[in-house]
């Protein structure tokens, strides 16, 4: 086989390559196809599909009047409610979710879909097809921003974001919600909301995937003859970039440990009334750091010995912020309410985080490991299995507070 041959099947191969990259709803369908058929078959038979994580905040009951209220609107639209994890049949991502349904639903030339959204886990995601005639994006996306729906549980921000899509003034009532924020229409991704850019999406594999398949396959046997499998670099890169993480936090922690010790060994008992409080946050931190297990621990030990500082000013500020504590002390504090909950948090945050949900973004979270080993923001874990869930870093509560309590029920 000649050079230029090579060269023109190496490029092919790798226009193929990135053709497959850039199909994510396709990906999904080859990670999980039952999932994403399972959806289409019940909404086959009910326009709402809620998956059972989601039965307490929407039970059958109010499942059944949605159903009722889309069918009331005459509208060809769709409810999925289920959660998105990085990993799972959709790799954690609405986009793929939407496609993977839409594709699974070929009969309905006209969809109109609300899912929950992977970038912002108290909001929802409003899709349609071909076009995005009812302004559904912007409808769905206001529904979670309206004041009478501050306090709302997912079943009643569904609701809402029906009864706006089927309104049609979806621009207005984003506009009128994000008035006081700044904020203008939310921004799109690329190919997630047009039927015609999946349309042309699709097209345009159609036509390159034949020629390239068939030349890719002639170079195969040579490929493959002369490739040695590759080591695994990146997996090992990024466990040794994590350890070095931690390692660094470790070391952070300790001396902020060593610190809080020595300033409570110079404070003056007469003049520090909250000398004792400082002594056991000293206590709790030391006792962390010696059984950390991974970052959740040592950030933990960083927000016990704030609160011990906290203690010795006899004036406590903000905790650490709530969605990562790794981000220092919270400059504020806001309401926010996890999806699939029906009270609304108050949380302490930082700059960073607080830029972040006003301009509808996810925070950067701090990630701990559920019981079957995927990696998730660590509050959601169960309070009793983790402090920092039940504390939220000093959000919700003490971490001293709830460090005691652990340690109580453990006994």
């Amino acid at each position: 086989m000649s050079t230029d041959v090579k060269r023109v099947i190496t490029a092919l191969a790798a226009l193929l390559l990135t053709a497959l990259a850039g199909t994510p709803a396709r990906a999904a369908d080859g990670d999980g196809p039952s999932a994403g058929q399972r959806i289409a078959s019940a909404l086959r038979t009910s326009p709402v599909y809620v998956d059972e994580s989601y039965a307490d905040a929407v039970p059958p009951a109010r499942q059944r009047q949605l159903a009722e209220r889309i069918r009331r609107t005459g509208l060809p639209i769709k409810v999925v409610l289920r959660p998105l994890t990085k990993g799972d049949a959709f790799d954690g991502d609405s986009d793929v979710l939407a496609g993977t349904v839409r594709d699974r639903l070929p009969e309905r030339r006209e969809l109109i879909l609300i899912t929950t959204d992977s970038d912002f886990s108290d909001s929802l995601k409003g899709y349609e097809w071909p076009s995005d005639t009812h302004q559904t994006r912007d409808a769905v996306s206001a529904a979670g921003l309206l004041d009478e729906m501050r306090d709302a549980g997912l079943a009643d921000v569904t609701a809402k974001a029906v009864d706006l899509v089927a309104e049609g003034k979806g621009r207005q009532r984003y506009e009128e919600a994000t008035a006081d924020l700044g904020g203008g229409s939310p921004p799109a991704k690329s190919g997630s909301n047009s039927g015609s850019d999946s349309d042309s999406g699709w097209l345009l594999w159609s036509l390159i995937a034949v020629p390239v398949l068939a030349l890719t396959v002639l170079a195969t046997r040579t490929l493959l003859r002369s490739r040695e499998p590759a080591p695994a670099v990146p997996q090992l890169v990024f466990a040794t970039a994590r350890a070095a993480d931690e390692a660094e936090l470790r070391r952070r922690a300790e001396a902020e440990v060593l610190a809080l010790g020595e300033t409570t060994q110079a404070a003056d008992v007469a003049t520090t009334p909250g000398l004792q409080h400082a002594l056991d946050a000293y206590a709790a931190a030391g006792t962390v750091l010696d059984e950390a297990r991974g970052l959740p621990d040592l950030a933990g030990v960083l927000a016990l010995v704030q609160e011990g500082r906290d203690a010795l000013a006899g004036s406590p500020g903000l905790p650490l912020c709530f969605f990562n504590p790794l981000h220092g002390r919270a400059a504020r504090r806001t309401g926010w309410r996890p999806l699939g909950r029906r009270e609304r948090l108050d949380v302490a945050v930082c700059e960073e985080c607080a830029d972040a949900l006003r301009g509808r973004r996810a925070p950067e979270v701090l990630t701990d490991t559920a019981q079957d080993g995927r990696a998730v923001p660590y509050f959601e874990l169960p309070g009793g299995r983790s402090v920092w869930a039940a504390t939220g870093y000093g959000s919700l509560t003490s971490p001293l507070a709830g460090f005691n309590s652990s340690r109580a029920r453990a006994r």
